[in-house]
């Protein structure tokens, strides 16, 4: 869930310290139970908000409730933004601990502004750039505290007078009597800020203000004529060396513009500082105020370049509804009937939120900073950041090769652009930074995948020799895989989570080098494939850590999990054991067969124990050992389909989605990261999901609603009906696919690509023999 990272010195330090803060909020933060019954004042009916005056919403995008995940431990983004957009502007609270790590959470009721950069689910804070925040009275730059907002510019908000839709977010400023709107689009933030009449009214720009641990190192802003503001903004924090420029264009003369180093103002019309302030004050009120503020990764003159190429009008409504068409575009790609109009609205609001990110890293003219912080001109392709592998190669990954293979040939060359520039892979790149976040070499699933999908638009033997430099390097245990075939337990921490994880990977390189012909190298990798095995303890039927002698490590409780150099990533033995979706009929005869594979699969859902003090809080969403919460279990339920027992899959899955996604803020298991939460929905409310990240086969599950209809490339289409569905008929009967007998629990890619109808017809009882016999089990074959 990426709230682990690999490094040191003062902000590994720094990290400790957020631990901290994050474990006191999840003891004193205030409850979000109640919120869609308007139990609480400062509560809305979630269930279904009205439309807005004067925009145009299709049903997809009026479906999406955006406040599902930004309670709880969800971390989602909550603002306007357009699918996989630069910029995700929208409202940040005072952070308060690791449920704050989007810049928003539910349960708050005091905002400090509105940048124009967030993430959206992540177990780490940062971004929350150029924030922008309106306020009345006398000009204040600090931002005020929870107890007294108006000690500084902060405010009072409730969710009341909040509205939220995919492109589009509102807010009434209880403090000040301000409206504030916000739209965007790919590059560019547009805010419209409504002032009470007859009280001096002030915008601050507050180049200090970040989420997380996101601090300034160095910051800019000037004026540039009596309508114009630049400047940029260097940071440090998750991203190590974060850079961004900006643009503010006002749709009302800036007469009055002051400039702070933090809360000392200085002379003249700019500064440039460790936390730049700037601020517009009208003496009286200016009535209605709209900023444009473009972003660029390069340069003000490319984020002013920006706003002028994507909204050079001052047209409000013209831009939200332009949010809309883009959005209903990418949503209404797949359509469903259902009468539960709630999983409707989860359904597309999951879809939503596997489009936040990846994100536009580029400029209008297709210029981008690298990681190599140099200048490149347009590459031709989109060039893309915020790539959270760790969580996405499972399932969001996937998705898009289906749902949007436009961009696919775009994330892959991105990648691979990465490699050229800092000599290996990404393993969790963030707006010019490697984070090296989390375990793995996850691009290499999601490049492999896409090339044995038939994706061409990059080059496959550039790509493949990436694949081999990240997985041949000597750092974080690959040196023992490469010399022993596991890596001690006593050299290196998180030791069963990084080889297992590797094992995967490999697979994938394995995979791609025998297609294009490789034989050398897919033999190598192969072997690799199968070092999992080397983890396993016939003994107890665990994966368990080995030492440097060979022996497996003593003690040794799979129930145990220690967050911080343990042996796991967050999660423990019995989740781990799982681990191994490129070869799950190979875990079944370790585990002595269907049978006992079964037996042992079924405690996994019963098992309770302890699991220490130091656990991880994302091991979270548990159904006994199962955690749903965070990704390494997304598969498992699919697991059963392998032995043979499709049906238990079924009831496993429609559980998940019946326990874990519901139409509340705290309607997430654990982190949204990216789409990856959402990812396993979308799939798995369809009917089916790759268990293996890159061979291209979609194990069936149990779809949830009557039909689905994906649109595919071409104005092909591919439609799953389920006939007498209910929530009592979770199993499946039979199959036909385009009018045939299908009685295979599988489908690949290629047949779902080329379009069809899977009419698959559903029962209150199992059929025991639907997906028994080998043949019609999905296979991982090399």
């Amino acid at each position: 869930m990426n709230s682990r990272f690999k490094i040191g010195g003062a902000f590994a330090l720094s990290a400790l310290l957020f631990n901290s803060m994050a474990a006191t909020a999840q003891v004193n933060q205030p409850t979000t139970s109640g919120y869609a019954e308007g139990k609480t004042a400062n509560a809305i009916n979630l269930y279904k908000q009205p439309p807005v005056a004067g925009f145009v919403e299709s049903k997809t995008v009026a479906a999406v409730n955006p406040y599902i995940g930004s309670g709880g431990h969800g971390h989602v983004f909550v603002g306007a933004s357009v699918p996989y957009g630069a910029v995700q502007v929208g409202p940040n609270n005072i952070v308060k601990g690791w449920d704050w790590c989007s810049g928003y959470h539910y349960s708050d009721s005091v905002v400090i502004g509105f940048s124009q950069m967030h993430l959206s689910g992540t177990g780490i804070g940062d971004l929350g750039d150029v924030l922008i925040m309106p306020y009345t009275g006398k000009v204040r730059t600090n931002r005020g505290t929870q107890e007294d907002p108006t000690s500084g510019y902060a405010s009072r908000y409730s969710h009341a007078r909040e509205k939220s839709r995919p492109g589009y977010y509102a807010v009434h400023l209880d403090d000040y009597g301000i409206q504030v709107e916000l739209t965007a689009s790919e590059r560019v933030g547009f805010h419209r800020y409504t002032f009470p009449k007859d009280k001096p009214a002030n915008i601050i720009i507050d180049l200090k203000e970040g989420i997380g641990w996101d601090a300034p190192v160095e910051t800019f802003i000037r004026q540039v004529d009596e309508y114009t503001l630049e400047g940029y903004r260097y940071s440090k924090g998750w991203a190590e060396d974060q850079r961004v420029w900006f643009a503010i264009r006002s749709s009302v003369p800036v007469k009055q513009f002051m400039v702070f180093d933090g809360d000392t103002q200085q002379t003249g019309k700019s500064v440039k500082s460790t936390v730049a302030k700037g601020v517009i004050s009208f003496d009286k009120s200016p009535g209605q105020v709209m900023l444009k503020v473009g972003i660029s990764p390069v340069s003000s003159e490319n984020a002013l370049a920006n706003i002028q190429a994507e909204i050079p009008g001052w047209d409000f409504t013209k831009t939200v509804n332009s949010a809309n068409v883009k959005w209903d575009k990418e949503l209404a790609k797949v359509q469903i009937s259902t009468k539960d109009e709630t999983a409707r609205r989860v359904f597309y609001t999951a879809l939503y939120h596997t489009m936040v990110a990846p994100a536009l890293f580029n400029d209008h003219d297709g210029s981008y900073r690298g990681t190599d912080k140099k200048v490149y001109a347009n590459p031709g392709f989109d060039n893309y950041t915020i790539f959270s592998l760790w969580d996405i190669y499972r399932s969001c990954a996937p998705l898009s090769t289906i749902l949007h293979p436009e961009k696919v040939n775009s994330f892959v060359n991105s990648m691979l652009t990465i490699h050229k520039q800092q000599g290996k892979l990404p393993v969790w790149p963030l707006v010019g930074s490697e984070t090296n976040c989390m375990v793995g070499y996850h691009a290499v699933p999601t490049i492999a995948d896409a090339y044995l999908k038939g994706f061409t638009g990059f080059n496959a033997e550039e790509a493949l020799a990436a694949m081999k430099a990240s997985s041949t390097r000597d750092d974080l245990g690959v040196k023992y895989v490469k010399e022993r075939g596991y890596i001690p337990a006593d050299k290196e921490y998180e030791s069963v989570s990084k080889a297992l994880e590797y094992a995967i990977d490999d697979w994938s390189i394995a995979a791609m080098a025998k297609k294009m012909g490789h034989q050398e190298d897919y033999e190598y990798y192969k072997k690799r494939a199968g070092y999992y095995k080397n983890y396993f303890d016939s003994t107890i039927g665990f994966v368990r850590p080995r030492m440097s002698d060979g022996s497996f490590k003593t003690p040794y409780d799979p129930f145990f999990s220690k967050h911080e150099k343990g042996d796991f990533t967050e999660g423990n033995g019995w989740q781990y054991t799982w681990l191994v979706p490129q070869d799950v009929e190979g875990l079944i005869r370790l585990m002595g067969g269907d049978e006992p594979f079964t037996r042992k699969l079924d405690s996994l859902f019963t098992a309770k124990g302890y699991m220490g003090e130091e656990a991880s809080n994302d091991i979270s969403g548990l159904i006994g050992m199962y955690a749903h919460g965070n990704e390494p279990s997304h598969h498992v339920t699919y697991m059963y389909t392998f032995a043979g027992k499709q049906w238990k899959t079924a009831e496993k899955v429609r559980q998940v989605m019946k326990e874990f996604y519901f139409d509340k803020p705290e309607g997430l298991a654990g982190n949204e990261d990216c789409g990856a939460m959402s990812s396993w929905y979308i799939f798995s409310s369809l009917g089916f999901y790759p268990v293996n990240p890159a061979n291209g086969v979609y194990v069936l599950g149990s779809p949830l609603f009557d039909k689905a209809t994906i649109k595919l490339a071409e104005g092909k289409t591919f439609t799953v009906q389920a006939l007498r569905n209910s929530a009592k008929n979770i199993y499946i009967q039979d199959v036909t696919f385009n009018g045939k007998p299908y009685t295979k629990s599988f489908i690949t890619h290629e047949e779902l690509v080329k379009g069809g109808t899977m009419v698959i017809r559903m029962g209150d009882k199992p059929n025991y023999n639907f997906g028994k016999q080998d043949a019609d089990r999905p296979k991982n074959e090399l």
